[in-house]
C-alpha cells in the first residue's frame, strides 16, 4: 500500500463526508417507504455505493472504500432515521465495493470490478432484506420488482461513480493520494 498520506485520508474525509450527506436524505426515504412501498424504496440504494466507488476509483489504494463508508457512516449517525446502524451499514456496503479488488490484491483496477461488487451486494442485500423485511408477504411481482430496481440502482451508482472519479481524475484531483510516496535518496 506505501505510506497512508494527509492527502489520502483527506481525500477519503472529503468524500466521506459528501456521501454521508448524500445518505441522510436517502436513508429517511428508504426507511418511510420500504414498509409499504419496497420497489419505490430501492430507487435510492445507490446512494450508497457511489461514494464508495468515486473513491476507489479516484484514488485507487488499498482501504479507501472502507475508511471512505467509516467516515461517511459518522457524518449521517446523528441525523440518520438508523442511528450509529448507519455505520455497520456503510462499512459493510464499503467492503463488497472493495472486495473485487482486494481478491485480485489491489493489482487490478479494471471497470467490471465495480460491479461486480456492486451486483454482490445487490443480491445479497436483497436477499436479506426480503426475508428480514418478512417481504414474502408481498406479491410476487412487487419484490421482483424491489430486488430489480435494487440492482439497476446499485449498478447506475457505479456507472455514476465512475465517471464523477474519471472527471475529477482529469481534473487533477486527488494527485497526490493515488501516488506512492517514494521516500527521496538520503
Amino acid at each position: 500500500m506505501g505510506k497512508v498520506t494527509t492527502a489520502y485520508l483527506l481525500t477519503c474525509a472529503a468524500i466521506g463526508v459528501a456521501t454521508g450527506l448524500l445518505i441522510i436524505p436517502a436513508t429517511a426515504f428508504s426507511t418511510l417507504t420500504h414498509a409499504t412501498l419496497p420497489p419505490l424504496s430501492a430507487l435510492v440504494a445507490g446512494a450508497w455505493v457511489v461514494g464508495f466507488v468515486v473513491a476507489m476509483r479516484l484514488i485507487e489504494r488499498p482501504g479507501a472504500a472502507l475508511l471512505t463508508g467509516l467516515i461517511s457512516g459518522l457524518v449521517a449517525a446523528p441525523l440518520s432515521a438508523t442511528g450509529p446502524v448507519i455505520v455497520v451499514t456503510n462499512v459493510m456496503f464499503a467492503a463488497f465495493i472493495e472486495l473485487p479488488f482486494l481478491v485480485t490484491l489491489y493489482r487490478r483496477w479494471s471497470r467490471w470490478l465495480y460491479y461486480l461488487g456492486a451486483t454482490a451486494l445487490a443480491v445479497l442485500y436483497g436477499a436479506w432484506t426480503v426475508t428480514a423485511a418478512n417481504m414474502q408477504s408481498f406479491p410476487f411481482w412487487v419484490v421482483a420488482l424491489y430486488l430489480v430496481t435494487l440492482l439497476a440502482s446499485e449498478l447506475a451508482a457505479v456507472a455514476l461513480g465512475i465517471l464523477i472519479a474519471d472527471r475529477l481524475r482529469a481534473a487533477g484531483v486527488a494527485r497526490l493520494a493515488r501516488r506512492r510516496v517514494v521516500e527521496a535518496a538520503g
